[in-house]
């Protein structure tokens, strides 16, 4: 099965989103993948106060991950982060929550052109 990066809301998300966040990674752990939840897995969050280390571990994981899942929200600024690492590994991604088009140029037109594939 699929190694699965998350890229979603953790600091900021509401109760709401935190439930089906770990909703959904249970799901798909159960069906076999693994799952790479940041909120769950990551080693650094509570003794890094700086987030280097938090950033070079999730660089390393994105770097693993046959895709990324995302739950889309634009005032995660670790979210932003994680989408140009996405970025620069060429992986392809899947949406959770998708983001709405805009006009012109923005990172939600770029995640909707996705050049190394939208997982169905």
């Amino acid at each position: 099965m699929s190694k699965i990066y998350l890229i979603c809301p953790v600091r900021k998300a509401t109760h709401k989103q935190k439930r089906q966040l770990e909703d959904y990674t249970v799901q798909l752990t159960n069906q076999g993948h693994n799952v790479y939840y940041p909120a769950w897995d990551n080693p650094h969050e509570e003794t890094d106060n700086i987030g280097v280390d938090i950033c070079l571990h999730l660089k390393r994981t994105i770097e693993r991950a046959d895709e990324v899942h995302i739950y889309w929200n634009e005032a995660s600024e670790g979210s932003l982060m994680d989408l140009g690492m996405v970025f620069m590994a060429e992986k392809p991604i899947k949406f959770i929550r998708p983001p709405e088009p805009t006009e012109g140029k923005s990172y939600n037109n770029v995640m909707l052109n996705w050049p190394w594939g939208i997982v169905k």
